[in-house]
């Protein structure tokens, strides 16, 4: 296997970097606890992500396109 995890610290930056989208490690760890966040695995007492499960979570939380604010 050489798929590449991050730690939550380093999920959050990868979100933040490699879209622009504001999230600390913080908010990734209360998604654990009331669910809605990205698949993570444990390694340890660690989660760790994957870059796929990540950008896979970013494209579902995204909305389409809005013209206003009325729709």
């Amino acid at each position: 296997m050489s798929e590449r995890f991050y730690t939550r610290a380093e999920a959050a930056e990868y979100v933040r970097n490699q879209y622009g989208i504001p999230l600390s490690k913080n908010t990734l760890q209360k998604f654990v606890t009331v669910g809605g966040g990205p698949a993570y695995r444990v390694f340890g007492r660690n989660a760790v992500y994957r870059g796929a499960d990540l950008d896979a979570w970013v494209a579902h939380k995204l909305s389409a396109p809005r013209h206003s604010s009325s729709n």
